[in-house]
């Protein structure tokens, strides 16, 4: 997988169109576009932008996650996380959805 296809990836988990993820990001939908087929490769300002709205940039760039760190996590958010990591590939879908689906909600 090629830096173009991980930026669609996590453009995807977050719930974003092109459009929407370009205009934060500070970029025509074209330049998205062009990023995510890899034609051209975004720069620090580009990557820094979509790093605030959730995009694991060292994943974009590497390929590798980022690590999570229990100290930057609350404790409701590490006992979840524990539970998260316990549970069926299937299951970790239905629960990345529903909270997708309540974090819109509050949006």
């Amino acid at each position: 997988m090629n830096i173009g296809e991980r930026l669609k990836e996590e453009r995807v988990r977050l719930g974003f169109n092109q459009a929407d993820f370009a205009a934060f990001a500070g970029v025509a939908k074209t330049s998205q576009f062009n990023y995510e087929k890899g034609d051209r490769s975004p720069d620090a300002a580009y990557l820094a932008a979509v790093a605030e709205k959730g995009v694991d940039v060292l994943y974009v760039v590497t390929g590798e996650r980022k690590p999570l760190s229990s100290t930057c996590m609350t404790p409701d958010a590490s006992d979840f996380f524990a539970v998260y990591q316990l549970v069926s590939e299937a299951d970790r879908d239905v629960l990345f959805r529903t909270a997708q689906a309540f974090a819109k909600a509050r949006g």
